[in-house]
């Protein structure tokens, strides 16, 4: 039995990567931005991606084939705690409704689950209205889901990766495949020791350009805080975080926009920022995993902080694919 999933906000694959190590086939993708359709193309060009916006984007006409589950990372932006928490007044955040659109044009053959994913801050925002909105549109749209449907997962709990990274992920259950909407996200916290060293290379030196001038303005601020050379130091506004042994902060898509909320090392060849390879590797891309060369080095970083954690998506789709065959989760 294959079990067949459509992406929507597919970004560099995050989602389709974990889905697929799950044993599901990625059909087809969606995905906007140039740049990160070029990572996707060279890293799974056996899917069918669309390079287009989801408002764009029709069933008919784009010749989209149903699928056992439609998952997507939603732009968080609007949802986010950090930014203007503009919610649905955002035209970022009313994209929410075009993965609805979408949902309802395949009629009777509609996704059997869907699978969202977004910034924690959207369940409480606005006093919980927002939550009560992506909760109205998809029981509207004949899914089970309640609150109980979507829960925080951290890499770091139930991950071997080392990165701090909670995100918030909801699914819904058809009306028509299922009884009710219970299901049983991954709980179970890994016990593999965290090893930061497995990620970075703390001791080679790598190519110039990821090392700060000794003249750069950042330079003297983040050496200066500098007490342990096995640990991560993220810059901050205007202040300097040294981050607990063996942990990575949270890789953020504005990584490639300047200096701040880069994790940087020291060590015998300078001061550094972490490669986006070594990025990658802390979300938990496979080790064959690469950039095309006409990326440019600050969109990686950002198509590194925009994605799923692969290994998150992969315990989730397990779940996914034990309530789908046997009916429990």
């Amino acid at each position: 039995m294959t079990l067949t999933c459509g992406a929507l906000f597919s970004g560099i694959g995050g989602f389709c990567l974990g889905f697929e190590q799950a044993g599901f086939e990625s059909s087809w993708a969606v995905e906007i931005d140039d740049h990160a359709a070029e990572t996707y193309r060279k890293n799974l060009p056996h899917v069918r991606l669309i390079t287009k916006s989801v408002s764009e984007i029709d069933v008919v006409e784009d010749a989209l084939s149903p699928v056992d589950i439609l998952h997507a990372g939603f732009p968080c932006q609007s949802f986010s705690q950090a930014g203007e928490k503009k919610g649905f007044e955002d035209p970022r955040g009313r994209l929410f409704f075009e993965i609805i659109r979408i949902i309802e044009q395949f009629g009777d053959r509609k996704p059997k689950v869907l699978v969202l994913e977004n910034a924690p801050f959207l369940r409480y925002g606005e006093g919980g209205a927002w939550f009560l909105e992506v909760q109205r549109a998809i029981q509207k749209a004949g899914y089970w889901f309640r609150p109980e449907n979507a829960q925080e997962l951290s890499a770091f709990e139930l991950t071997e990766l080392p990165q701090q990274r909670t995100r918030l992920f909801m699914v819904a259950l058809s009306m028509e495949h299922f009884n009710s909407g219970r299901f049983n996200f991954p709980a179970e916290k890994n016990a593999t020791p965290k090893r930061l060293r497995d990620y970075i290379s703390f001791d080679e030196s790598v190519a110039d350009e990821y090392y700060l001038d000794s003249e750069n303005r950042y330079y003297k601020m983040i050496s200066e805080a500098v007490t342990d050379r096995e640990r991560l130091y993220q810059l901050r506004k205007y202040e300097v975080r040294a981050k607990e042994a063996g942990v990575c902060p949270t890789l953020t898509a504005n990584m490639g926009l300047g200096g701040h909320n880069v994790p940087f090392i020291m060590n015998g060849h300078g001061l550094r920022k972490l490669t986006e390879d070594e990025c990658l590797r802390l979300q938990g891309f496979p080790e064959d995993f690469s950039f095309p060369d006409v990326v440019p080095r600050a969109k990686r970083y950002t198509q590194v902080g925009n994605a799923i954690a692969v290994p998150v998506a992969k315990l989730l789709a397990e779940r996914v694919k034990a309530k789908l065959v046997n009916g429990v989760s």
